[in-house]
Formats: C-alpha cells, structure tokens, sequence
C-alpha cells in the first residue's frame, strides 16, 4: 500500500513577524526547527526502516523542515518549485495589513480559481492547481511505498484534493485547514483501489513546543 505523508512547513519568520508568506522566502523559527524535529521523529517512529523519499517545496522554511526528517532517514531532499506556496506577487514580503487594505474579495460564484486578488503578479488558483497537480503525479510515479511530502498550508490543501481525485476545476470550493508543522497521511488501499485521508492535520506532536 503507498503511504504519502503531507507535512506543512514548521513555524517561518513570516508568521512571527505578520508578512505575507507566499513565495516571499523565509527561513524557519528557531521554534521552527525544533517543530520540524519532532515532525521527523513522529515519522520515523510511523515508518521505521521502510524505503522514503521525501520531497519538497524549494522554498527555504519547507525545505528546512525536509532536510530534518531526511537526515533521520539518510536521504536527500529531492526539491520541486512546483510545489511552492500560491504566490502574492508584489505583496509577498509585505505586511499582512497592505495586502488587507489592497485584496479584491473572492466571489461567491463564477470563476473563483480564475479570480486575481489584486497585487501585481499574484497567481490566481488554478494556476496553482495547474502546477501541483502534473508535481503530485509525479511524485506518485515513483515505485516507492512511502513517500513525504513537504509543502505549504494551501498548496497541501490541493494536493489533498488531487489524492482524492478532484478534478482540477472542481476545487474552486475545497480548502482544508492545515497548521504550521501539521501532518496530514495519505493512504491507498491496494484491496480496492481507494485513496483514503486517513489522518488529517495531525499537530498533537507540537504540543509544548
């Protein structure tokens, strides 16, 4: 059975400080990188001696947290642009409130994955989904049994939906909520063929961090 372990970055500057994340390229807390050590010790206890791989957004708080658990399992990062964050454009790097006061809301209905939220080169969804998906196929091509994957909050939110076999035009509603340094596992069951979520944002693991 293939076991894929989606692992959101531990704490980054950027939430300390209230910018705005996206591709804007923060390294992890101090906090940080000791949540992403008892993220790789959690999973080295989940998945013992099995062969991993594990792969990674390139930005520097996910690989971060990717080169900790690698290091517990003595494998190397394989890092992938693709799955980076949902990019705020000119508003990655930026307080939280310049990006408030300058936001065009998401509507309701119509074309929400299309819809441009108004910094000058911000992504809109879909071309996030259209990114994420073609790199979880990837990922999953490979003939190995247990996989993690580190990524970001609403990217890994996506990939989820790609597990499940959403099609990409579908997710214009679908969000799940995933915390900083979370662990989200992922499981297909060779008996039926179905993709399961069988644990979803997992962060008991960070308590009195």
């Amino acid at each position: 059975m293939r076991h894929v372990y989606l692992v959101t970055h531990a704490e980054a500057q950027h939430h300390v400080d209230g910018v705005v994340g996206g591709w804007y390229d923060s390294e992890l807390t101090a906090r940080g990188h000791l949540q992403a050590g008892r993220i790789a010790e959690v999973l080295a206890n989940r998945i013992g001696r099995r062969a991993v791989e594990v792969h990674s957004s390139d930005l520097r708080r996910a690989s971060q947290t990717a080169e900790c658990i690698a290091r517990r399992f003595a494998v190397e990062v394989q890092t992938d642009a693709r799955l980076r964050e949902r990019s705020n454009g000119e508003a990655d790097g930026r307080p939280q409130a310049w990006l408030a006061e300058r936001r065009v809301p998401l509507p309701e209905y119509g074309d929400r994955l299309g819809h441009h939220d108004g910094p000058a080169g911000a992504e809109t969804r879909l071309a996030l989904v259209e990114r994420l998906y073609p790199a979880f196929d990837d990922i999953l091509a490979r003939p190995v049994d247990h996989q993690i994957v580190v990524s970001h909050g609403s990217a890994s939110s996506y990939l989820i939906a790609a597990w499940i076999g959403m099609p990409m035009m579908s997710t214009d509603r679908v969000f799940f909520p995933l915390a900083s340094g979370s662990i989200t596992t992922l499981l297909r069951n060779d008996t039926h063929h179905s993709h399961q979520v069988v644990a979803l944002n997992e962060t008991q693991h960070l308590a009195e961090l």
